[in-house]
């Protein structure tokens, strides 16, 4: 069997847009939106909803941003050497909790590093 590079990267783009419907599904989930809802919300028809978070359409950059913007999510561009640093970031943001945890500063000045 011969895979040529056009299967591969089909194959990394069928696991990128799953990865982003799972990802717009749980956030719409997470907010207790329905498709109809969000449809309202992004503009986009509830229908188009379903078959994006089925992975069963490409997905257009302009409907990620409409849906992601509608979930109070945004769109980003990240240097892939510190995806590692915002996926921390993102981690340390989110309790499992809810909402009795309180929310920390990503860094802070120790007061031995503060200006002397």
């Amino acid at each position: 069997m011969l895979i040529t590079h056009c299967d591969v990267l089909k194959h990394i783009m069928t696991y990128t847009i799953e990865h982003l419907a799972k990802a717009l599904k749980k956030a719409r989930e997470d907010k207790q939106l329905s498709q109809r809802a969000l449809s309202s919300r992004a503009g986009i028809p509830q229908a188009q909803i379903s078959k994006i978070e089925n992975a069963t359409v490409d997905l257009q950059a302009s409907s990620l941003i409409a849906l992601a913007r509608a979930l109070d999510l945004e769109v980003m561009l990240v240097p892939r050497n510190h995806v590692p640093v915002v996926e921390a970031l993102v981690s340390a943001s989110v309790s499992p909790a809810g909402a009795n945890r309180v929310a920390q500063p990503a860094y802070r000045l120790d007061e031995e590093d503060g200006n002397d």
